[in-house]
């Protein structure tokens, strides 16, 4: 759009057009109305007593403010909205991931320079976005399909499946509750380098650290472990 902050102002200033007269004249027929971005999502409630036609207005009125136009679908019962796919069935709100066709899954690939952490957060994301979004027949679905498309993109069930399996489990703990504070007394020392693929590992790095800074350590009254991002 020109400049790094241009989406920031377009939100800005649709935000207070939004406040000052989307939601003001069409507040009975608005029951829920988000947007992200250049995204809409609302949930439109017809008039008991059709007068005229509030929808077109209501069109009409989003395209009343700048250049830009919105691209505005007809009222359903099944509406995507970012990557969520949202049906009303039986009177009730079922949802379901999208994905768009032309998404090519260009995930971090196994001789890439990313941290381990990348990709393992790459997949403990997926499969909780996967796990929220779905019910549990569309959730395996999907999760097949994210598997195929690691392996495609060069990796092996052997790599990936302990990665798997751990954000499973991690998916089962917040599923029972909060994660209790391990460290309340909050004296974990975090250190942050650089990662290259042909470095020392972390776990090594810590190791030599506790072996040979002990005292040091000791005077700090930190925790013995320590985290490298």
């Amino acid at each position: 759009m020109g400049t790094p902050v241009a989406c920031v102002y377009a939100m800005v200033l649709f935000r207070h057009y939004k406040n000052s007269v989307i939601l003001k004249d069409f507040h009975k027929e608005l029951l829920y109305y988000r947007c992200y971005i250049d995204d809409i999502f609302g949930i439109w409630v017809p008039p008991d007593t059709p007068t005229g036609s509030p929808w077109d207005v209501f069109k009409d009125a989003l395209n009343n403010w700048g250049n830009l136009k919105w691209k505005v679908e007809k009222p359903s019962n099944k509406a995507v909205f970012l990557d969520l796919e949202i049906q009303i069935q039986n009177s009730t709100i079922s949802t379901k991931t999208y994905q768009k066709d032309m998404n090519l899954y260009l995930y971090i690939p196994p001789l890439s320079a990313h941290p381990p952490s990348c990709f393992k957060g790459l997949i403990a994301g997926e499969l909780r976005r996967y796990w929220l979004q779905n019910n549990p027949d569309d959730f395996q679905k999907m999760l097949h399909k994210f598997i195929d498309r690691l392996l495609n993109r060069g990796h092996t069930l052997t790599d990936i499946t302990p990665i798997l399996t751990l954000a499973a489990a991690t998916i089962d703990r917040k599923l029972l509750g909060p994660t209790p504070n391990l460290n309340p007394n909050n004296d974990t020392l975090f250190i942050h380098r650089e990662f290259h693929p042909k470095d020392l590992q972390r776990q090594d790095i810590c190791t030599t650290e506790i072996q040979v800074c002990p005292r040091e350590l000791n005077n700090l009254e930190l925790s013995t472990r320590l985290y490298f991002n």
